[in-house]
């Protein structure tokens, strides 16, 4: 027995399910949504670019409904009416702010409801009235603000035209006396200190090597500790005296402070004559059997009457309690022909190889 389809149903069943369906969409649509609507007219004094049925409506950024019909206005074509239909729980007052926003990056248009307090009288018509240039969007402000500077540019454009005109004459004193700016910077930045630093040039104290045969030598340990000197002469700069700079000087630097080279040298001095029984630096060597105590008293060019070099050190030798064995002044000094600083330093190098000698031989003949 053949079985015949009920095709009439069928087509009856998928009919209604599409009317169902348009009937939703138009409804959804014409009601937006479920629940009371409550509909209001929107008064726009200007173009409303993009605004559509069906835009969104919000109030204080929540969606509250939709556009449902738009138009011209009849007495004035710049006017443009709008039917808002909102949800009837929406606070929307008499003074209730109207505007236009354009969100995301495609500057969708949505209808912005705002505040209000005053309550419309039963059974009135409401009508909302948008603030001017609500409809403006941003490409329009742009292309608003531009045409008031063309016009500020244009009402302005012989004072402009002497303001460029002044500002070129400037520029072609500038480049006709850039010679003389760069020297005014430049003595700019001398009398501040500012612009590059120059280059300091270190200088060292030699070492004297002729200090003749080691006849005798120390019997005991000997220390060197930092010679002491007052604070004028912990520096490494060049001292004169009377006091002050001199043309050729203010680069000039020692290998290290004068107490700290004096020190290192004298040890060096003691190692060239018998580095067997060489002193070392108290730090190095402990606890010592006695200690040459130095003092730093001057170390310096002199160039009150005959231009010279000073060296004059206070020596002492002490043990290991502290009692001073022996004692001497050691000081000389070196005719300077010219005050440059290499024959500067030549001259202290003859200086002090007296002067370590002299220390050296005193030394082991007190230990």
């Amino acid at each position: 027995m053949e079985t015949r389809a009920p095709y009439v149903l069928i087509g009856s069943f998928v009919l209604a399910a599409i009317l169902a369906v348009f009937g939703f969409v138009y409804w959804l649509n014409n009601t937006g949504g479920i629940g009371p609507r409550t509909n209001y007219q929107v008064q726009f004094q200007g173009p409303v670019p993009g605004l559509l049925v069906g835009a969104g409506v919000l109030f204080n950024g929540i969606r509250v409904g939709e556009v449902t019909q738009l138009g011209l206005a009849p007495d004035s074509p710049r006017f443009v009416n709008a039917t808002i239909s909102v949800a009837t729980a929406t606070p929307v007052r008499s003074d209730t702010r109207v505007g236009l926003e354009f969100q995301g990056l495609t500057g969708v248009p949505v209808v912005t409801l705002e505040g209000g307090a005053i309550v419309a009288k039963a059974g009135e018509p409401l009508t909302l009235i948008a603030e001017a240039g609500a409809g403006q969007s941003m490409t329009q402000a742009a292309r608003d603000a531009l045409r008031r500077v063309d016009t500020v540019l244009q009402d302005n454009s012989g004072p402009l035209k002497d303001t460029i005109a002044n500002f070129k004459t400037f520029s072609d004193g500038l480049a006709r006396n850039t010679g003389k700016l760069d020297g005014i910077i430049a003595g700019l930045e001398k009398m501040t200190g500012g612009g590059t630093p120059a280059q300091k040039i270190t200088y060292d104290l030699r070492t004297p090597k002729n200090l003749g045969p080691a006849g005798k030598t120390l019997s005991a340990s000997l220390a060197i500790p930092e010679p002491s000197a007052v604070a004028m002469l912990q520096t490494q700069r060049m001292l004169f005296a009377p006091v002050g700079d001199r043309p050729g000087f203010a680069d000039f630097l020692w290998a290290d402070s004068i107490p700290k080279l004096v020190q290192a040298r004298l040890i060096d001095s003691f190692e060239n004559y018998d580095i067997a029984h060489a002193p070392l630096r108290t730090s190095d060597l402990g606890q010592a059997d006695y200690q040459l105590l130095i003092d730093v008293r001057r170390f310096r060019i002199a160039t009150e009457g005959e231009t010279r070099v000073e060296i004059e050190l206070s020596a002492r030798i002490v043990d290991k309690n502290g009692k001073v064995v022996a004692s001497r002044l050691v000081e000389t000094s070196e005719k300077l022909d010219k005050v440059e600083p290499a024959a500067a330093v030549a001259a202290f190098d003859a200086a002090f190889a007296r002067i370590a000698k002299e220390l050296i031989g005193w030394s082991v003949q007190a230990v």
